[in-house]
Parts: structure tokens; sequence; C-alpha cells
């Protein structure tokens, strides 16, 4: 790990896996700032007025890959990281926590590079400081610059062969399905990014546990959990999708808990960075592209 200056901050601990690095705040956070190839691209955004601040009360969107309290409400979701992190090693994982907030709450961060499997292991925690039990899951959003989320859609089954639903399909007061940035294919899924409209967001039981954002004619495929017979937030969805002119967000989120005093809940991602990729634009093709690369890299 090495102390660098970047996007305005000046403590900033770089990460390196092979030919991919990630960056992360010390001044701030825990957020991940930078995540791409060395010299490359940053698939994540940084949004220019907040780069560099620090301090202050008011929450900030700073861009990149955070760690929030789901379900989404005020008071303990909304809470600002504007202040330092604390940085120490555990074994193969960096560590990044912050002080505790006025909700007794902590988040933290841990990052291993994994160089025998070329990715990156991220494990979200929320720790309970309090005086009593909380009731929350782990929520990683992940700010990218732009770009087209994918992720898969169940594998289609006859009426005569399955009754049940496979899925909840999750919307927003804000969701119109008509909207030109979805594409709903049979196998895939599709947001693209658009600069010139506004929020949209879908959420989603995804039990294949992957889903992906390509842009720079790269592919981000994040790996992460399901949980059978768990209970997620937002109607059950473990993944979720945001976009708005400055941003795409690929989101994943774990079951929801009751975490005990001193105790915490964890929820795992793992990051791939695949050069050279391209979508197809047939839904067929693509939902078997998509497979096929996360069928290669594991959780």
């Amino acid at each position: 790990m090495n102390v660098i200056p970047f996007a305005g901050w000046e403590r900033n601990a770089k990460i390196v896996c092979n030919d991919m690095e990630v960056v992360v705040t010390l001044e701030v956070g825990p957020r991940v700032i930078f995540f791409g190839f060395t010299g490359g691209a940053n698939e994540f955004v940084v949004h220019e007025s907040e780069a560099g601040v620090t301090g202050g009360d008011e929450f900030r969107s700073y861009g990149g890959h955070r760690l929030w309290i789901a379900p989404e409400e005020p008071l303990r979701t909304l809470r600002p990281d504007n202040v330092p992190v604390d940085y120490t090693r555990d074994e193969e994982f960096h560590v990044f926590t912050s002080p505790a907030d006025e909700f007794h709450i902590q988040k933290q961060i841990r990052i291993k590079a994994d160089t025998e499997n070329n990715r990156f292991v991220i494990v979200h925690r929320i720790l309970n400081q309090g005086a009593y039990p909380l009731e929350m899951a782990a929520w990683a959003p992940t700010q990218c610059s732009g770009g087209t989320v994918l992720f898969p859609q169940p594998p289609f089954q006859p009426h005569s062969e399955r009754l049940l639903p496979t899925r909840p399909l999750v919307m927003w007061g804000y969701t119109r399905l008509q909207d030109p940035r979805w594409t709903w294919g049979d196998t895939v899924v599709k947001l693209r990014h658009d600069s010139d409209m506004g929020p949209t967001k879908i959420g989603a039981l995804i039990e294949q546990g992957y889903a992906a954002c390509a842009n720079h004619g790269n592919v981000f495929l994040k790996r992460f959990p399901y949980v059978s017979g768990a209970t997620y937030p937002d109607y059950n969805s473990n993944f979720e999708s945001f976009t708005r002119h400055d941003m795409l967000e690929i989101e994943t989120l774990g079951p929801l808990v009751t975490v005990g005093i001193g105790d915490y809940v964890e929820h795992q991602e793992t990051w791939y960075l695949i050069k050279d990729q391209t979508p197809p634009d047939d839904d067929t093709a693509c939902g078997n592209w998509l497979a096929d690369l996360a069928s290669a890299r594991p959780l």
C-alpha cells in the first residue's frame, strides 16, 4: 500500500493487484474513489465539485464506492462520511474504519488484493457500538462514470413447469418502465447512462449472484452472495441499479439481520475488471456472454 494524492485529497491509499488498482481516501470515508487498470481510466465517477473536500455536517456524494445502511431512511442512512478513517492491516486485508457516528454505528471496508485470482475482495462491515440491538443490512453502492449496467434474468420456465414467481422486480416512485435507458431482454436487463436524463432505479433478487457495468471498453464484474431463505431490504432486493445525469450505480445488498451490541453485519463483493469486452446486442448472446464471464470468476 502506498499513500498518494488523488482528486484533491492529499492522503489516499493505493492498493495494487497485478495490472489493476484501487485508491481509497484516508481523509473521508470509507470510500474507494478509483478502480481501474494502472494508467487507465477510472471506472468510478468523482464529482468535481466535491473532490478534495473534507469536514462539515452535510452528506456529500463524492463518488466512488461507499458503504450504506439499508433500508434507506434519512437519519441512519444519509450520514456524512466527511472525516478521516482509521487504517490498519488484518493479515491480507487493508482495513478502513470510520469513527462511530451519533447513532453509535461504525462502517468498515476491508480490501484484499487477490493476485492469484486477479481480483479484489471487498468485505463490508457495519458495527453496532450502541446500547441496544439494531436491525439493518449492509448496502454497497458503487457510482460508475457511465456506460451500461447489465444483470441476468431468471431462466425461462414454461407455465406448465412452474406456477410460482421466480423473483421480485422492485420499482421506485420515479421509475418508468418505458424509459428508453432500460432494455428488458429475456435473458439480460440493461440500464444505460444518459447525461441528459434524470433519476431512475430498479431493484431485484438475483440468485445468480453477478452483475456488471460495461464502460471504456472494459467490464466491471461484481460477484455477490445470494442467501436462500434470507429476507433482503426493499421488497427482497439483493441488487439495485440507479442512474441520473452524473453517474450510474451498481449496488448490492446483504440480508436484513438484527445486529447485537458490539457485533457487526458483513457483506462481501468480489470485483473483476476485464479488458476489451463489449456486450453483444443480441439478448441471448448477451446473456450467454455475461454468464460465461461470471462462471469463470467466482465469488
